[in-house]
């Protein structure tokens, strides 16, 4: 049903007795590590590369939480590749985009 997210890892992390939980999780989640990837692009510009790899790092386990597992492993190229992975980033932030919208119907379904 979902490209990127996975509903079974979602419920597997956080349980699916509590909607209210999940909920909040998942706009921790799209508070935090979605948002602060989405400011990449800046710290490229500057050249502040240690930022990248913090933020890709600390965002490592939120996307296995949300079973976005393709994009776990683009976060993982990116430290890998730190010096040259600016066209990497390009593939993340395409790749967050659609995570925001699929988290997003995912909660619209959540009871």
């Amino acid at each position: 049903m979902y490209q990127l997210i996975s509903e079974q890892s979602i419920y597997q992390y956080f349980g699916d007795d509590d909607p209210e939980m999940i909920r909040e999780m998942i706009q921790i989640i799209l508070d935090t590590n979605i948002k602060e990837l989405k400011e990449l692009d800046t710290f490229y510009t500057s050249g502040d590369l240690d930022t990248v790899k913090k933020r890709c790092h600390k965002a490592k386990p939120s996307m296995s939480y949300i079973g976005a597992l393709k994009t776990r492993k683009t976060l993982e190229q990116i430290e890998a590749e730190l010096a040259n992975s600016k066209k990497i980033n390009d593939s993340l932030q395409e790749q967050l985009i659609i995570i925001e919208s699929e988290l997003s119907s995912f909660l619209k379904g959540l009871n």
